[in-house]
This record gives structure tokens, sequence and C-alpha cells, in this order.
């Protein structure tokens, strides 16, 4: 699969919020304060749905699951972090993208 340019920017910008929560739980776990990041595919957003009916054509056909994530499906994975149950997990990514990015 080839990274289109227009995918740069993002790119590069997810991985400096995920180095960013790196640095802050390192900084914060000394005061009980945890640092996690959640990046999620390609969910099907108002943002999304503005994407040409090509671009969105190739996306499905691409995507292991064959469409867009669901904003509710990155419900789950927050709640998981939320409570104290996961007080042991800092400075974690946690990728909701359908198997996208193990492609």
């Amino acid at each position: 699969m080839s990274t289109s340019v227009t995918s740069l920017p993002n790119s590069a910008t997810v991985a400096a919020l995920v180095q960013l929560s790196r640095v802050l739980a390192l900084e914060l776990a000394p005061h009980g304060v945890r640092v996690n990041a959640i990046t999620p595919g390609y969910i099907d957003t108002p943002l999304t749905r503005r994407h040409a009916p090509e671009t969105r054509r190739r996306i499905i056909n691409l995507a292991p699951h064959g469409r867009f994530g669901d904003r509710n499906e990155l419900i789950g994975p927050a709640a998981f972090l939320a409570p104290d149950a996961s007080s042991f997990v800092t400075a974690t990514t946690i990728t909701i993208d359908g198997g996208w990015t193990a492609q």
C-alpha cells in the first residue's frame, strides 16, 4: 500500500501526539496521573463523509473490514482506560483502525 502525500501531515501529527503523550506520561506518573493516546483510523464522521466518493470507495476497498469504523467503536477502549482497574496503564497508545495499520 502506498502512502499519499495528503496523508503525510496527518501521520506527522499523530506521531507527534503519541510522542507527547509518552513524554507527559513519564513526567506526570510520579503525581499519579496517567496519560494514554487513542489513535482512530478511518471513522465515519462528518469530516470523512466529505471525501470524494472515489476516495471513500478506495478506503473501503483497502480496509481489512471493508468499511469505515463507527464512532461508537471508540467508546469501549476509552472506557477501558478510564477506571482504576487500568491504573497501571500509562504511556500506551491504543490504535482503533480495524487492522488498517497491520497491512
